[in-house]
């Protein structure tokens, strides 16, 4: 009997340790991160459409038949896939794209579902599909933006990406967790050239801002220095009225034990006193007659010779303005007198011509009526009227000799301003000094010799006998020549 019952129970037992061994081979377990898709019966699945034909379990465990039901395992991880796309502008301006998307298939059954149909056997190529599904969407959507919209707002092209694969994404049974776009590559160089204008704006700030903070700098720094010295001139101030102190006080010292031991001795340091005071006096003169007045007398010689000076300017001035008022004078009187003379040429001309004409009428109306007179008559008719004109011309001598001297000048011009510029005639090379004023200087000189021949008339008009008979034989009809003037002329 109790073999019987150990038998019963090494039976009972080995049908235990077999049930645990046939339920540990039929049950399944998914992990967190997979799911497990159990084929060969027909089940039916919340969320999906009858006839699927499998089962889906996460999360928990369940049986599986052996060799009537199939069982996978469908990885929920995270996967990635960089993005490597090339792509082409709405501007027509090839860029490369690099980003990365991450994914993994969805956790309800339905993304499950999609994925394992698609993916079951071909997980390792899940990246490769997801890559060209976001290329192919990448370029399309490149293609009608601009580089500048790329640039400034990265997150709308992110979100078009996102929103344009998000259907196929679904039936794939793919999720994306994140999509990112690290990079924009741009082989033409069009973004460095676009954003060069900026660069340089920010390169033109940084240098005057750098200028601006060196000024501040220099500034500061001549403050700085400024207030050093400032400080070292108070320092030596307080110094030098310490170091005076100090020496008071020791003088005092020094002078206590005399006035202490001997205080008879206090009329002599009253008259050592006085006697510093006299030296200080003495000093202070001697200063002032050193330097003070030296110093003085310096810089009145200074102003005295420069008022001089400006007197002198101011004197040499007014003198020049005054030399020129009178030349301007004496110039005015000169063409007056001049217009004056040959006005009264002009009249005693026409009244010695009346005169002549009256009196050849008069000797023809003679000769006519005593035609047939003798030959003695009209030579003495004649005389008559000779005798009548030299009185006439007598006449108009006696009362006018500056007129008379005038015409016969006027009259005779031409030949005293050739003879007075032959002096000129034999210089082949003139050089003429001061300018303008040198050139007026010669020509004044030429023309005086004119006046040379009025003053040598006016002599011989003075010279006249009462009979108005020239003097040693000058003629009234012609005025000597000047003599010759030789004007220096530089070759």
């Amino acid at each position: 009997m109790p073999m019987v019952v150990g038998v019963v129970a090494g039976v009972a037992v080995a049908a235990i340790a077999v049930l645990i061994g046939l339920f540990k081979l039929m049950w399944r377990v998914a992990e967190p991160n997979e799911a497990l898709i159990i084929s060969g019966s027909n089940h039916k699945t919340e969320g999906l459409e009858a006839g699927m034909g499998f089962r889906i379990v996460t999360g928990r465990g369940t049986l599986v038949l052996p060799g009537v039901q199939a069982v996978r395992k469908l990885s929920l991880d995270l996967n990635e896939t960089e993005l490597h796309v090339d792509c082409v502008t709405h501007q027509g301006i090839p860029l490369k794209v690099r980003g990365v998307v991450i994914f993994k298939v969805g956790d309800d059954f339905v993304s499950i579902a999609n994925a394992g149909r698609r993916f079951l056997d071909q997980q390792k190529l899940m990246s490769e599909r997801v890559h060209n599904v976001f290329a192919g969407h990448l370029r399309s959507i490149v293609g009608g933006l601009t580089v500048e919209d790329m640039i400034r707002d990265r997150e709308k092209l992110t979100g078009q990406t996102r929103a344009a694969c998000g259907t196929e994404m679904e039936k794939l049974g793919l999720i994306v967790d994140s999509l990112q776009i690290h990079e924009i590559e741009d082989p033409t160089g069009y973004i460095q050239n676009l954003a060069m204008p900026h660069a340089a704006a920010v390169q033109r700030d940084a240098r005057i801002a750098q200028a601006e903070a060196n000024r501040l700098a220099t500034e500061a720094e001549q403050k700085s220095y400024a207030r050093m010295a400032e400080a070292t001139r108070d320092s030596e101030i307080l110094q030098a009225g310490y170091q005076a102190e100090r020496d008071k006080a020791g003088a005092k010292a020094r002078q206590a034990g005399p006035l202490a031991d001997a205080a008879a001795r206090q009329e002599v340091v009253v008259q050592e006193t006085r006697i510093a005071e006299l030296e200080a006096h003495r000093r202070e003169q001697q200063l002032q007659a050193d330097v003070r007045k030296p110093a003085d007398a310096k810089a009145y010689e200074k102003r005295t010779l420069a008022e001089a000076e400006r007197d002198a300017r101011i004197s040499g001035a007014e003198a020049k303005a005054k030399e020129t008022e009178l030349a301007a004078a004496a110039e005015a009187t000169r063409v007056k007198t001049a217009a004056m003379a040959e006005a009264e040429a002009t009249k005693a001309r026409g009244t010695a011509m009346a005169a002549s004409t009256r009196a050849t009428g008069e000797a023809e109306a003679a000769s006519a009526q005593a035609k047939g007179l003798a030959e003695a008559e009209a030579a003495r008719a004649k005389g008559l009227a000779e005798a009548e004109a030299i009185k006439a011309r007598a006449a108009a001598l006696a009362e006018n000799q500056e007129a008379v001297v005038a015409q016969q000048l006027a009259e005779n011009w031409p030949e005293i301003v050739r003879a007075g510029a032959s002096a000129f005639g034999n210089a082949d090379n003139m050089v003429i000094l001061n300018g303008a004023d040198g050139m007026a200087d010669m020509f004044a000189k030429a023309l005086t010799m004119g006046g040379t021949g009025l003053g040598l008339a006016r002599q011989l008009l003075a010279s006249m006998n009462q009979n108005g008979q020239p003097v040693n034989g000058s003629s009234l009809n012609g005025v000597a020549s000047p003599p010759s003037q030789k004007v220096p002329v530089q070759e």
